[in-house]
C-alpha cells in the first residue's frame, strides 16, 4: 500500500504504465549529515542516495539550508562533507554523483553573502533561493536584482509552498517574466504538505511556470513520498514541460 493510501484511504491517479521517468539530475534535497534538519548521518545519506540511484538518476545535487541566524553553514563546512559522501559512495560502490549547491534564505545575511560573490551555485550559475512561508521579506526584490546584476541566477525553491502567492496567483507570472526560475516540489504533486499546495503546483505546471523539480528530501521517511510522487499523473505532466534538470 503506498504513504498516499496510508494516509487518505485512496489512491492517487497514477502515471501512464507506460510511462519512463526522463529526469536523470535530482535537484534540491538535504543530505550532508547533521548540519540542518535533514539527514542526521552518514549511513543515512548513502541510504538515500542508494535508493535515488536504483530510481534511475545519475546525479544528486544536494542543497542544505542556509541562514543567517540559525544553519550557518558555508562552503568551509558543505565541501568536506561531500568529499565523504563521494569517498562512502565510492567505497560502497554506489553507482550515482553527487555535487552540493545551497538552499539560500533571503535574509539580511544573504545579502552580504551576495557582494562577497562566494555562493554554492549549480549548473550555469543558478542559486537555489528560499523565503519565509509566513510574508514575503522586505529585501525580497533587492536581492533578487542583486543576484541577476552580479551575475546569478535565481531559483526560488518550492514556489507552490507560499501561501500568500497562492493567493495572488498572477504574482507567479510577476515573477516568472522578472527571469526567476522555479523548482516544484515533488511530494506537492502528491498532496504531502496539503490538497490547497498540489493544487497550486498542478496550476504552475498547467501554466508551463516549472523550470526544475526536485525532492526536497530530508531523509529516508521520505522516500515513500518520493515513489509515490514520481509515479503519479501529475509527474508525468509535469515532464511534458522543459525541464533543465538533465542540463546540470
Amino acid at each position: 500500500m503506498s504513504w498516499l493510501s496510508n494516509l487518505f484511504g485512496t489512491k492517487a491517479k497514477t502515471a501512464d504504465k507506460d510511462f519512463i521517468n526522463p529526469i536523470t539530475t535530482e535537484l534540491h534535497s538535504h543530505l550532508i549529515p547533521a548540519i540542518d534538519d535533514g539527514v542526521g548521518t552518514l549511513d543515512e545519506s548513502i541510504k538515500v542516495l542508494k535508493h535515488f540511484a536504483s530510481l534511475g538518476y545519475k546525479k544528486v545535487i544536494t542543497t542544505p539550508h542556509i541562514m543567517g541566524d540559525f544553519f550557518k553553514n558555508g562552503p568551509e563546512n558543505i565541501l568536506p562533507a561531500l568529499a565523504n559522501i563521494r569517498e562512502e559512495l565510492k567505497k560502497q560502490n554506489i553507482n550515482i554523483e553527487v555535487d552540493a549547491a545551497a538552499e539560500y534564505m533571503v535574509d539580511d545575511a544573504f545579502m552580504q553573502k551576495i557582494s562577497s560573490g562566494n555562493l554554492l551555485t549549480f549548473g550555469k550559475n543558478y542559486v537555489l533561493i528560499e523565503i519565509s512561508f509566513m510574508d514575503i521579506p522586505a529585501n525580497f526584490n533587492s536581492a533578487l536584482f542583486e543576484l541577476q546584476v552580479n551575475g546569478f541566477k535565481p531559483v526560488l525553491a518550492h514556489p507552490e509552498r507560499y501561501a500568500y502567492y497562492g493567493m495572488h496567483k498572477d504574482k507567479y507570472q510577476e515573477l516568472h517574466d522578472q527571469g526567476i526560475l522555479f523548482q516544484l516540489n515533488l511530494f506537492s504533486l502528491v498532496g504531502y504538505y496539503s490538497p490547497q499546495i498540489k493544487k497550486i503546483a498542478e496550476y504552475l505546471i498547467e501554466n508551463k511556470m516549472v523550470n526544475f523539480v526536485g525532492s526536497d528530501c530530508h531523509g529516508l521517511k521520505h522516500l515513500p513520498v518520493l515513489d509515490d510522487a514520481l509515479n503519479s499523473f501529475n509527474y508525468q505532466k509535469a515532464c511534458s514541460l522543459p525541464l533543465l534538470n538533465n542540463t546540470l
